[in-house]
């Protein structure tokens, strides 16, 4: 038994979705995969699927094994390249999760421009705002903008995260403009609710005490784009991170308020499993990252103006499930 080609055979049938796509994409007969699969899993002593007349899934040790099969064969992959002719290309695939409105606008440009360089890389994005489970759901990396309290990632910074509370001329024409965190009680607010305490705009005056705010959301949504949208409508006041709303600060059709106030800073971060070996892959796109985004994120130029220049809190205020955390310091690594 060829162990790696029947796992190659596995990856293919899960992947095509049936063992007559996957015999069509390896140019084989349908027997040929069948008798693999069967060798397979007399090997491991387990079922890699349910099968029926029409469908075939994954079982629980079927989805484990393919997540790690598919590691393994990219791996094997990445050896060959690397000691063949063809030394110092990058191939191969990258599995990666990001978020939705931050990978849409800021990432999806950066990812294409890495393809360039390399065009035998493959990506499988996931554009999502929930937290996954990098190790379990079989991620090379994952882009957070979120707090790291699992020790087993190794996290590097990318960027830096402002938050800026805003609202339309109209808006503060019909409703006067907030002098005070107070003040925001009385006003229509939009509110991203994928973090905890989202009725809590908390910010720091200027000796640094905290000042906790609780706001009445007038408008929920689980999308940051969504919510920039509303408040230039003229629908209330929006608390978002720059990179969001950073086009609509510089055309003037949203105002930044209360920005002798400090606003919780956040960072976006590359996070990956830790390694002895880190795939070349992952080490070359996140460094790629890196150097794309290193110094002052072009959103953040909107906020340069003395006028509407916010300041980051001392500590680093995260959120993550529900949960906060306090981090004075995150050791890049």
């Amino acid at each position: 038994m060829d162990r790696f080609e029947n796992m190659s055979a596995f990856v293919r049938v899960v992947e095509a979705g049936s063992i007559s796509g996957a015999a069509d994409r390896m140019d084989v007969a349908k027997s040929v995969v069948s008798r693999r699969l069967k060798e397979l899993e007399a090997h491991l002593g387990v079922e890699l699927f349910h099968r029926t007349t029409r469908q075939m899934n994954l079982t629980d040790s079927g989805r484990a094994f393919y997540q790690q099969s598919v590691r393994i064969l990219a791996d094997i992959l990445e050896a060959e390249h690397a000691t063949s002719q063809f030394h110092g290309a990058l191939k191969g695939s990258l599995k990666v999760a990001v978020p939705l409105s931050f990978g849409l606008m800021h990432l999806g440009p950066a990812i294409n421009a890495f393809l360039q360089a390399h065009p035998d890389i493959e990506f499988d994005l996931d554009f999502n705002d929930r937290q996954v489970d990098i190790l379990a759901e079989g991620f090379d990396l994952a882009i957070r903008i979120a707090s790291l309290p699992d020790s087993s990632l190794i996290a590097r910074r990318l960027a830096p995260i402002q938050a800026v509370m805003c609202a339309s001329p109209a808006y503060l024409e019909r409703n006067g403009t907030p002098q005070s965190p107070q003040e925001l009680i009385k006003h229509r607010c939009l509110v991203y609710n994928l973090i905890s305490n989202f009725e809590n705009w908390n910010m720091f005056d200027a000796e640094g005490q905290l000042i906790k705010t609780k706001i009445t959301p007038y408008l929920k949504a689980s999308n940051g784009e969504f919510l920039r949208d509303a408040a230039v409508d003229g629908l209330g006041i929006v608390l978002m991170p720059a990179f969001i709303v950073y086009k609509e600060i510089e055309s003037g059709t949203l105002i930044p308020l209360l920005t002798e106030y400090k606003l919780s800073q956040l960072a976006a971060y590359a996070i990956y499993p830790q390694a002895r070996h880190l795939s070349q892959r992952v080490r070359a796109f996140v460094d790629f990252l890196i150097k794309r985004f290193e110094g002052l994120p072009y959103w953040d130029l909107c906020l340069q103006d003395d006028k509407h220049a916010l300041r980051s809190a001392d500590s680093i205020m995260l959120q993550n499930n529900g949960d906060q955390f306090n981090y004075t310091k995150l050791e890049e690594r």
